[in-house]
């Protein structure tokens, strides 16, 4: 029998399934001692537990805003593949000292999401995962789901807060960390290294080029080629592979509207798709100025090509060969064991000291203000602005007349800190609490020989230098094992350097707490390395702030569901051709309902279904890069709904196919009844 990539990817987790829905149902079931549990060993190639676990979070796919360019016209209209978060476990067996990394196919992950997950953790674990040793990550994909944040800077976009899609994500986390937990066995963790030049360039070279010589010149080409990989195998099999790159979440543009893990999500695939039960992440680290859109032509996002969906595909593709590569030439870590540390700062109000200012003179941070060139957008990933009156490069001396001293005050400390960017929106102020998180977790992680500095923000190279560098100093390793896990556990937008600060492009204009925030980090990470090297608890810091209660969302929900007039639920609108040609695109329509109605979390929307001697076999479903699936209302009736199912016909396809729908009609009472529609067959070949 034919088997999906999906049923492969999930087959490391099949055993666990029950735990995950347990959990999601919230529901305590299991103990914090791990299964596969071993006596305590030394820190060789035996020293380590090994879990990976993965699960689906993708939210809602149509009607609802998506996240990443804050753009209101961008409400999500299908499906192009499933979003999956990919959790490892890893515990030092001589010490019982264990991380939890998970990296989720989303834009960004929010305090929403971190105060959400670390309850239920708790709730099925006790202490055994906390904000310590737990860390939470984001692809960045900017075709993700909106409105999951708490945060009025991010959700507005989507009309406000959407509960159903927040609720997919947590719970795919959850989940993707008890699968890993259950899963957890010896086995042994080696490194690689590579360099990938061809899936970056620079979108913002006028600020790099103000750096300092010396740190310009770590960057030829003015990019972060590095490619780093763990590779984690047990019992001589490889299980899992982390594969850290530099290069932005946007191949898909503004343009697009189907929820998708953009590049990382297509590399993640590319590797799970050829070894099942394989678990491959591809998590971001120092990707603030680094675009896919190779052409770097603005207002026109492009490279290699002009096809954004082929640029997606080539870029993931390149991805995942440098990392496979890594992954061939890993080798044993000379550092064993495993190690964690986390303390909560707030980044609106820290007095910095001038040893870690370019100036060396002290400097503050302010509360959160979005600069003009920040609302402009990135010129080389959009092909439009909403703000289009606006430009990157735009500076305080028309902040009057812009409207910088009508309320909320802008103090004038606050923009002689900010200085010289243009104050469009002083976020940190506006009511009913800051619309940006200023009480926010730093986190260092160890896994043996490697350092990850885990920050809540996107931080451009040299940046990341900077912080790298006082973390190594801190902790007397090389920079080179030190790396940036960027959008952890919180989203605060940019971090700058001063000198990059000062051409208020895009990113300097999206540095929130002003001229001085790398400054801010780069004292409170290296006390914080210091205290990991000390081995002296560094205390949590102030309580982060929970806005969960008045998280309105400002859509009206959809109607009860109602067949197109004169069809009934599964009626094929627009059939298939008879007969196609490998390369061609075979498409449907249905009459069907809302796909928000059931998200079918680890089920699919869509098969495709290839004729047997024995009956139809699947050989693709909703996850898969050559379907899509498009949802829209029919004219005039803005309770029906019409899907489109397009099947992209893979190279060396043959045989009798057909397509199947699957879907869920609301009625009037609230309640679901399934429904499902299939294709008339056609012949490939």
């Amino acid at each position: 029998m034919e088997v999906t990539r999906r049923s492969l990817l999930l087959g490391a987790a099949a055993t666990t399934v029950g735990g995950g829905v347990a959990l999601v149902a919230g529901q305590s079931t299991a103990s914090a001692t791990p299964s596969g549990q071993a006596p305590a060993g030394g820190n060789g190639a035996d020293g380590y537990l090994i879990g990976r676990g993965i699960a689906d979070m993708t939210g809602a796919i149509a009607g609802q805003g998506m996240m990443g360019y804050s753009d209101a016209d961008q409400v999500a209209a299908g499906l192009l593949q499933r979003c999956w978060a990919r959790a490892y476990i890893i515990v030092d067996r001589a010490t019982g000292e264990r991380v939890v990394f998970v990296t989720s196919d989303i834009a960004c992950l929010f305090q929403s999401h971190h105060m959400g997950v670390m309850p239920l953790l708790h709730k099925r674990f006790g202490d055994l995962y906390t904000e310590r040793n737990v860390n939470l990550n984001a692809t960045h994909t900017h075709a993700s789901c909106g409105g999951t944040a708490w945060d009025f800077a991010y959700s507005l976009a989507a009309y406000g807060f959407k509960k159903n899609s927040y609720d997919a994500e947590v719970n795919g986390i959850v989940t993707a960390i008890a699968r890993a937990h259950d899963d957890l066995a010896p086995g042994t963790i080696s490194l690689g290294r590579g360099e990938l030049h061809d899936a970056s360039r620079n979108r913002s070279r006028v600020a790099f080029d103000l750096n300092p010589t010396a740190e310009r010149r770590q960057f030829p080409g003015a990019i972060d080629p590095a490619v780093t990989v763990l590779r984690l195998s047990r019992g001589g099999t490889d299980v899992g592979a982390i594969t850290w790159f530099s290069t932005h979440g946007t191949s898909l543009t503004d343009r697009n509207r189907l929820i998708a893990g953009d590049n990382k999500g297509y590399a993640s695939y590319r590797w799970e798709s050829t070894s099942p039960g394989f678990v491959a992440a591809f998590p971001q680290t120092n990707s603030g100025d680094m675009t896919p859109n190779l052409n770097l032509i603005k207002m026109h996002p492009s490279g290699p090509t002009d096809d954004n969906k082929r640029n997606c595909e080539i870029v993931g593709e390149r991805q995942y060969l440098a990392g496979r590569s890594a992954f061939d030439s890993a080798r044993p870590m000379t550092r064993g064991g495993v190690d964690s540390i986390v303390r909560y700062v707030d980044m609106s109000a820290i007095r910095i000291d001038g040893m870690y200012t370019p100036e060396g003179k002290p400097a503050a941070t302010t509360p959160a203000m979005m600069g003009a060139a920040g609302a402009a957008t990135s010129t080389e990933d959009n092909w439009r602005s909403q703000l289009g009156f606006l430009q990157e490069g735009a500076t305080n001396p028309v902040v009057a007349a812009f409207g910088g001293d009508k309320h909320p005050p802008v103090s004038p400390w606050m923009r002689d800190m900010q200085a010289p960017k243009l104050i469009a929106f002083p976020l940190g102020l506006l009511p009913p609490a800051p619309w940006i998180p200023h009480v926010v977790p730093l986190q260092l992680l160890r896994i043996g020989e490697l350092v990850l500095v885990a920050i809540p923000a996107e931080v451009t190279i040299v940046a990341g230098l900077r912080l790298r560098t006082v973390v190594a100093d801190a902790l007397r390793v090389s920079v080179d094992n030190v790396l940036i896990q960027g959008y952890s556990n919180a989203y605060t937008q940019y971090v700058t350097t001063p000198e990059e600060y000062d051409s208020q492009q895009y990113e300097g204009g999206e540095t929130q707490y002003g001229r001085w925030t790398l400054s801010a980090y780069q004292q409170e990470f290296h006390s914080l390395a210091a205290a990991m090297a000390s081995g002296t608890p560094p205390g949590r810091g102030p309580a982060p702030l929970d806005k969960s209660g008045f998280q309105p969302d400002l859509l009206p929900p959809p109607p009860p569901d109602q067949p197109m007039a004169g069809h009934a639920y599964g009626d094929v609108l627009a059939a298939p051709e008879p007969r196609y040609r490998t390369g061609k695109v075979a498409a449907v329509e249905f009459v069907g309902a809302h796909p928000n109605n059931d998200f079918h979390t680890e089920g699919t929307y869509l098969e495709v279904q290839r004729r047997t001697a024995t009956g139809w076999a699947t050989v693709a479903d909703d996850n898969d890069w050559e379907t899509t699936l498009r949802w829209r209302r029919p004219a005039g009736q803005n309770d029906a709904s019409i899907v489109r199912i397009e099947w992209t016909i893979p190279a060396r396809t043959v045989g009798r196919f057909r397509i199947r729908y699957r879907g869920d009609a609301r009625g009037a009472d609230g309640s679901t009844r399934p429904i499902h529609g299939v294709s008339p067959g056609f012949v490939v070949g």
